[in-house]
């Protein structure tokens, strides 16, 4: 079985082309830059061929993936950035890359009768109460244009193809990239006190540990929507962050507040990330471990 995987300078990305390498599985690796530019330690195992690749261009991305030949495209690429997609200037660029670009990458996949991994995000829906999202609710809302647009890439692929995995992640944090740990652990240096917000729920998700389960569907035919997040159930931000601390040893106090005592940002947030992921053990896929597991074995790989 052949993998074509998009994204791979990510962080979701780069552990996803590192697990397939890992099983032994054949697998090309994408980007827009002209080479790969990942972790810094070389952790990405180089066996796996790099191709640059504009997912807004149609015929680019048809040529090349054609060329490829995969069984399987996981679709890790996308514009994440949530706050500078407000930008009048940035909207269509945006609406281009998550929406346009899997639109791009689902008429291929449909051409070669390949399967498609799409992954999205609990911003398409209004992130309003506190019961938890199921996989198959179609009751979206989105907040914001990020939310707008991972969402017309949903529907790009649920329009479009019949062999396909949507699978909705949140607050994600991997090695091969910027994240909120990592940012944390920055100010944690250089302040006494920090303020986060304890409005906002949901749960992390490795990158590490969500690249096995993306591999783990692929290998089967069980299609769909998903939601995958780390166990350990639901937090704020604020409990995170004091997780965060108290595992990396730092005395930074974190003091909570609400989103508006915090400030707005350009993009509004959903309070309500929580994700129903019953879905994945009624289907036979083993769970992510815990995130408190997770943020362990996370801060031994990378330097603060």
């Amino acid at each position: 079985m052949k993998f074509f995987v998009t994204g791979v300078n990510g962080q979701l990305g780069h552990d996803v082309i590192n697990e397939l390498n890992k099983r032994g599985y054949e697998c090309v690796g994408s980007d827009v830059s002209e080479s790969y530019g990942g972790a810094a330690d070389g952790s990405f195992v180089t066996k796996a061929p790099y191709v640059k690749l504009d997912i807004t261009d149609g015929e680019a991305v048809e040529m090349v993936i054609k060329e490829a030949k995969p069984a399987a495209v996981i679709h890790c690429a996308a514009w994440t950035a949530v706050d500078m997609a407000e930008d009048d200037d940035k909207v269509s660029l945006v609406r281009a890359v998550n929406a346009g670009g899997t639109q791009n990458i689902a008429d291929v996949c449909k051409k070669l009768d390949c399967k498609m991994i799409y992954l999205s995000t609990d911003y398409v829906f209004d992130g309003q109460g506190t019961a938890p999202w199921q996989p198959d609710c179609k009751d979206y809302k989105p907040l914001n244009v990020y939310g707008e647009t991972k969402l017309e890439g949903e529907l790009a692929v649920s329009n479009t193809l019949s062999k396909y995995f949507i699978v909705r992640i949140a607050w994600v944090f991997g090695k091969n990239g910027k994240n909120f740990i990592k940012t944390m652990l920055n100010v944690g240096k250089t302040h006494d006190t920090v303020r986060v917000v304890n409005d906002q729920i949901g749960t992390p998700t490795y990158t590490f540990d969500l690249a096995r389960l993306l591999v783990d569907m692929a290998e089967t035919e069980k299609y769909g929507y998903y939601h995958a997040t780390n166990e350990g159930g639901y937090i704020s931000w604020y409990d995170f962050t004091k997780e965060i601390y108290r595992q990396a040893g730092y005395k930074t106090e974190v003091i909570p507040v609400t989103t508006e005592e915090y400030g707005l940002s350009k993009a509004k947030r959903p309070f309500n990330s929580r994700l129903d992921k019953s879905k994945l053990i009624e289907n036979g896929f083993k769970p992510l471990p815990s995130w408190q597991d997770a943020l362990s074995r996370y801060l031994k790989e990378i330097d603060y």
